[in-house]
C-alpha cells in the first residue's frame, strides 16, 4: 500500500453496547479519529489506515470496527440490495482464493430474515466478482478471510469490511466465562466511568470484593499498565482484507509491545479480588495469565462475611469496583438482599474515604447498601436493564444502632449525634417491628412445638398490614409467600417493604439467608398453583408425625404440603385403621400417607397431575408403603366418581376453589359444584363410613340440601394448630356421614 493510501481518510463504523456511545466517541478522538454522527449503540468516524488499525489494537470499548464502503438511502427490495452490493469493487477487498462471510442486520418489507439478507449481499458481491473475471469465492461462516458488514434500518442500507474480525470485546484471555459474564468492554466502560484511568495515574488502589472469574479486575490491570486490550489477539478481520498494509500493522504492533513491557515494569498500582468460589479464582488466575498481567493482581478466597482491608492497602483514597448478581428471579432475592446490605456495611467500615462502582441490573438492591448515589449511569448489560451508582464512603458514617459509635458530620454539615464504627446496618421502624413480630410469634409457639415435635408450621401471616407475607418454616428451611400488594399500593413502595423483610428475617429467625424461599402468591386460577416456577429438583425430606414427606421449596407455588391442614391429616391417621380409605384430589398424597401410616387396610388417590402423582409415589416409598395396595390414579375425580364401582370406608375429598384445566370436562367451583361432588363421594361411602370435606373457599357455604340427606358436622374450629389460629378462616372441614 503506497504512503498516500495509508494517510487518505476512511470512513469507518465502531460499534458499541448501548450506553457507552459517548465514552467511544471520545475514546476515538483519543486515539486520533475524528468522531463524527453518534448513533444507538455506534460513533461514525473518519481515520486513515494506521489510526483504524491502532483502534482496533487499543480500543477498549468497541464491538467492532467497520470500513464503510457504501451508505444507501430507499433500499426495500432483496433486488435493490443485490444491485448496491455488486456495484462496489469487490475485487479491491477480497483476494483470489480467499473466503467470506456476511453478517446481515435488520430487516425490510421484502427482506425479513437476516439469513436471506445475508444470501443476497453475498449474491451481489459474487455478480461484481465473476463480471471483473474473478472466481467466484467460498463461503465460511465461522472463520472467514474477510467479514463484511450489511446492515439495513428504514430503508438504509450501509455496506463494509470488518476490520475486528471477531468482537473486540472477545480479548482472548477469558476461556470459561463462567455465569451471567461481565463483557470485557463493558467492564472497561465501568472502569472509566468509575474514574479509572486518572485514579490509577494517581496510584490509587482498586478493590473487587466479589471479583469472580477477575474480569473487572483484569481490564483494570491492563489499563494501569498501559497495555492495548487486544495485543494478544491472534488474528483480526483487516489481516484477510485485500487492502490490508502487513508492515504498518507490525510497526503498531511492535509500539504496543514496547509500551506494554515498560508499562507492567513500571505499574505499582495495588488491584485486589476477593471471592469464595475456588473455581472462580481459578479462573481468574488463568485468565490474569492469559492476559499478560497475572503479577499486578492479587487474589483472596474469601467470601463477603469475611470481607477484611489487607494490611498492604493504606491509602485513604480507592476505588471499590463490584459487579454483584442482580436476582433476575423472584426466588433469589433473599440471599441478594443480604448481600447487598452486606456490601454496604463493609464498605462504609473498612473502606472510608473510597469510592463504590456498583453496576446492578436491580437498583432497587443497590439501595440496600445504605449509601446515596451522587451519580448514575444507564447502560445494558446483554438485554438486561442495569445501573452503574457510584458513591461515594463517607470518613464516618451515619448513625446505626446495636454498635459502638463516634462522632461524624451529618448530610446538612452539621453535628451527627453518634455514628457506628461497625457494620451492623440500620433497618426502618416499621422492618425493627416485622423482625420484633417473628420474634413474639416463634416464642409464642416454642411450648407447643417442643411437646407436637413439628418441624413444619406457620411463624406469620400478614399480622401487620404492612408486610402482607406467609412466613412458614421447614425445619432450617424458611418459606416467605408475598400476596399481591392491592392496585392502591405503590410497587416501588411494595417492593421496599419486601427488601426490608427479607433483610431482617434470616436474623429474627436465626437461619441462613440461603434457606430462605420466596414466591409471590396471587389469585390463582386452573392448575395455575400447579404449575412449575423452577427446575431445580431441589426437595428434601421433612417429618410429620410419624410420616415422612417430601417438600420443594423452590419449583412450584405450593410446596407439597399444605401446613393448615396438619389436624386433618392428624384425624385422618387416627381413623384409619383397618379401612379402605379413598383420597380425592389428593395432591401429593400426603394424607394417604398419613391414613396409611395409621392403619388403613389399602387405599386409592385419584389427581389429574402427573407430577404430582410421581410425588405422591415418591412419598409411598419414602414411608415403606407397598404399591399393590395404595395405589394411585390419574384421573378426573368427577368421571372416576361417576364410573368406581368400589366402597371405601374413609373418605378424604379436598377440592381447589377453583380450577379450569384442560384436563378437566368442565371448570370446578367448590361453592357452586360441591353439591354434586359430595353426592357422587357419599355414593361411594360404605354404610357407618366417614367422609372428611375440606376445601379453601374462604366464604364457603355448605349446601343446606346435604345437611337435609346426611348427617354433617362442621369439626372446622377443632382444625387449627396454634400457627394458624388467626386465620381460622383459611378452610372448612365437615364431617359426613349416612343416616341411620
Amino acid at each position: 500500500m503506497t504512503e498516500s493510501s495509508q494517510t487518505a481518510p476512511l470512513n469507518l463504523l465502531a460499534t458499541c453496547p448501548k450506553g457507552i456511545e459517548g465514552l467511544l466517541a471520545d475514546e476515538l478522538s483519543a486515539l486520533g479519529a475524528e468522531p463524527g454522527k453518534t448513533t444507538v449503540a455506534g460513533v461514525y468516524f473518519s481515520a486513515n489506515l494506521a489510526t483504524a488499525y491502532r483502534i482496533c489494537l487499543w480500543s477498549r470499548l468497541a464491538n467492532r470496527i467497520i470500513l464503510l464502503l457504501a451508505r444507501e438511502p430507499m433500499i426495500d427490495t432483496a433486488e435493490q440490495v443485490r444491485d448496491v452490493v455488486a456495484r462496489l469493487p469487490w475485487t479491491q477487498h477480497l483476494t483470489p482464493g480467499k473466503t467470506l462471510a456476511v453478517d446481515f442486520h435488520g430487516r425490510s418489507d421484502h427482506i425479513r430474515h437476516t439469513r436471506f439478507g445475508a444470501q443476497t449481499v453475498k449474491d451481489g458481491v459474487v455478480d461484481s466478482l465473476q463480471l471483473a473475471g474473478q472466481e467466484r469465492p467460498n463461503v465460511d461462516t465461522k472463520t472467514p478471510d474477510l467479514r463484511i458488514y450489511a446492515h439495513l434500518h428504514r430503508a438504509n442500507l450501509s455496506l463494509g469490511i470488518d476490520l475486528s474480525g471477531e468482537s473486540l470485546h472477545r480479548r482472548g484471555y477469558r476461556r470459561d466465562v463462567g455465569h451471567a459474564p461481565l463483557k470485557e468492554n463493558l467492564a472497561a466502560a465501568l472502569l472509566v466511568r468509575a474514574g479509572w484511568p486518572e485514579r490509577a495515574k494517581a496510584g490509587e488502589p482498586l478493590l473487587d470484593p466479589l471479583c469472580g472469574a477477575g474480569t473487572l479486575l483484569i481490564e483494570a490491570a491492563l489499563m494501569a499498565a498501559d497495555q492495548a486490550p487486544n495485543l494478544n489477539r491472534e488474528r483480526f478481520g483487516f489481516q484477510g482484507w485485500a487492502g490490508h498494509d502487513e508492515p504498518l500493522w507490525k510497526e503498531l504492533k511492535r509500539e504496543a509491545e514496547a509500551r506494554a513491557s515498560i508499562g507492567r515494569k513500571r505499574c505499582k498500582t495495588a488491584l485486589v479480588g476477593f471471592d469464595q468460589s475456588p473455581a472462580a479464582l481459578t479462573a481468574a488466575k488463568a485468565n490474569a495469565m492469559r492476559a499478560g498481567i497475572p503479577a499486578l493482581i492479587t487474589l483472596h478466597g474469601q467470601s463477603l462475611s469475611q470481607l477484611s482491608r489487607p494490611e498492604t492497602i493504606t491509602a485513604e483514597r480507592g476505588l471499590l469496583i463490584t459487579n454483584p448478581p442482580y436476582g433476575e428471579r423472584l426466588g433469589e432475592l433473599p440471599e441478594l438482599v443480604r448481600l447487598y446490605a452486606q456490601l454496604g456495611e463493609k464498605a462504609k467500615a473498612l473502606f472510608p474515604g473510597w469510592t463504590l462502582a456498583l453496576f446492578t441490573g436491580n437498583p432497587d438492591l443497590g439501595h440496600r447498601l445504605g449509601l446515596r448515589a451522587h451519580k448514575q449511569y444507564a447502560l445494558k448489560n446483554g438485554a438486561l436493564d442495569a445501573k452503574l451508582l457510584l458513591m461515594e464512603i463517607a470518613t464516618h458514617t451515619a448513625s446505626m444502632p446495636g454498635s459502638d459509635s463516634v462522632s461524624s458530620v451529618s448530610e446538612n454539615g452539621g453535628e451527627a449525634q453518634q455514628t457506628s464504627t461497625s457494620a451492623k446496618p440500620a433497618v426502618s421502624e416499621n422492618a425493627q417491628m416485622f423482625a420484633n413480630r417473628l420474634a413474639k410469634n416463634q416464642k409464642r409457639l416454642k411450648k407447643w412445638l417442643k411437646k407436637s415435635a413439628e418441624t413444619c408450621y406457620r411463624v406469620y401471616d400478614a399480622d401487620m398490614p404492612e408486610y402482607a407475607l406467609a412466613v412458614d418454616r421447614y425445619g432450617d428451611r424458611v418459606h416467605v409467600q408475598e400476596y399481591a400488594a392491592p392496585s392502591s399500593i405503590n410497587p416501588a413502595q411494595a417492593q421496599k417493604r419486601l427488601f426490608d423483610a427479607l433483610e431482617v428475617l434470616p436474623d429474627a429467625l436465626g437461619v441462613d439467608p440461603g434457606k430462605v424461599y420466596i414466591k409471590r402468591r396471587e389469585r390463582q386460577t386452573g392448575s395455575a398453583q400447579y404449575q412449575k416456577r423452577d427446575a431445580s429438583g431441589e426437595r428434601f425430606e421433612v417429618q410429620e408425625g410419624d410420616a415422612r414427606l417430601w417438600v420443594n421449596l423452590r419449583d412450584y407455588l405450593d410446596t407439597g404440603l399444605f401446613l393448615d391442614h396438619r389436624p386433618v391429616r392428624r384425624l385422618l391417621n387416627e381413623m384409619a385403621s383397618g379401612k379402605r380409605f379413598l383420597n380425592l384430589f389428593c395432591y401429593t398424597a400426603t394424607a394417604t400417607v398419613q391414613a396409611a401410616l395409621g392403619g388403613a387396610s389399602d387405599s386409592v388417590s385419584v389427581d389429574m397431575s402427573n407430577t404430582y402423582l410421581e410425588w405422591a409415589r415418591d412419598n409411598f416409598a419414602l414411608n415403606k408403603l407397598d404399591p399393590r395396595l395404595h395405589r394411585v390414579v390419574r384421573d378426573d375425580c368427577f368421571r372416576w366418581l361417576e364410573t368406581a364401582n368400589a366402597e371405601f370406608d374413609l373418605i378424604f375429598m379436598d377440592p381447589p376453589t377453583f380450577s379450569n384445566s384442560k384436563k378437566m370436562r368442565d371448570t370446578l367451583d367448590v361453592q357452586r359444584d360441591h353439591p354434586r361432588l359430595v353426592e357422587l363421594a357419599m355414593a361411594r361411602l360404605a354404610p357407618g363410613g366417614t367422609l372428611v370435606f375440606s376445601n379453601n373457599q374462604r366464604r364457603f357455604k355448605l349446601d343446606e340440601g346435604l345437611s337435609e340427606r346426611y348427617a354433617v358436622e362442621d369439626i372446622t374450629s377443632r382444625t387449627f394448630d396454634p400457627d394458624f389460629q388467626r386465620r381460622t378462616n383459611l378452610h372448612h372441614v365437615f364431617l359426613l356421614r349416612h343416616k341411620a
